[in-house]
């Protein structure tokens, strides 16, 4: 069914016509929905993204009309309808939080007053907490903590680009962001403040000699924001950059003992 799906779907997105494929188009979406598709998925060879899919998202919001909405004493005005069924899903969510029609929450996650965009798939256990935002197709994987404030940025275009993707286990520390389809791999954490977007540079400082990333956090690791110097024609100023201080143990899995771990440097959770 999807290979019938994706090829109705690059043909009018090719065309610029999303009437040609209405049907497809709303069937993808539904699927999201449910689970039964994702944007992004691991495989043994790494992240692979569907961007027929992307295109799908694009043309939904292309055919929907603007709806007035009242839920109470609120209105709302939007083309994307809300999720629905929620206890059927297992999914708590918390007013005034919202997770959008196309979105995918595992059973057993808590929304609390945050916000989950189309495309994004949020795995079983997380925690999205209040203030903190889900980007349209990001991946949050299973037993995850967003913390207050964080900010995980959508990426829909262009559509072949890998979305934001936070991998099981990890702990993103409060008014946190992370933008540009950038990967934190598994049981990572990020201490709070860390900003994060695909040239930002991410230096092990672990070892005897630094060791740089951009674009992910290795598995495990224990990162921090920091600054670097650089010179320009005015004259050196610091700019923005993230630490790695450690690796994650059984010990820093408990919070108290993950908070020592980052007060050794000055940084909180």
């Amino acid at each position: 069914m999807s290979e019938s799906l994706k090829s109705s779907i690059e043909e009018a997105f090719a065309s610029g016509q999303p009437e040609l494929a209405e049907e497809a188009v709303h069937e993808t979406v539904r699927q999201l929905d449910c689970g039964m598709l994702r944007v992004a998925e691991q495989s043994p060879d790494g992240w692979v993204v569907h961007a027929w899919v992307k295109q799908a998202i694009l043309l939904y919001f292309r055919l929907r009309k603007m709806e007035t909405v009242e839920i109470g004493p609120y209105e709302y005005r939007d083309k994307i309808p809300l999720k629905q069924n929620l206890e059927q899903a297992g999914v708590r969510l918390v007013p005034p939080g919202t997770i959008r029609y196309g979105a995918f929450v595992e059973p057993g996650a808590v929304i609390m007053p945050g916000y989950v965009n189309i495309g994004a798939w949020v795995g079983a256990g997380s925690m999205v907490d209040t203030w903190a935002t889900v980007g349209s197709c990001a991946q949050i994987g299973k037993h995850v903590h967003l913390s207050g404030g964080v900010g995980i940025g959508g990426v829909l275009e262009p559509v072949g680009s890998t979305p934001v993707i936070i991998e099981d286990g990890c702990f993103i520390g409060s008014r946190c962001i992370v933008v540009e389809g950038v990967r934190i791999e598994e049981r990572a954490v990020l201490g709070a403040g860390v900003v994060l977007s695909a040239s930002t540079p991410i230096i092990d400082v672990t070892g005897p000699e630094a060791v740089t990333y951009k674009g992910r956090v290795p598995a495990g690791s224990v990162v921090v924001p920091g600054t670097r110097k650089k010179q320009f024609p005015a004259g050196e100023y610091d700019l923005p950059c993230a630490l790695i201080i450690g690796q994650r143990k059984a010990s820093t899995d408990e919070k108290t003992s993950l908070n020592d771990m980052l007060r050794e440097v000055g940084i909180a959770t």
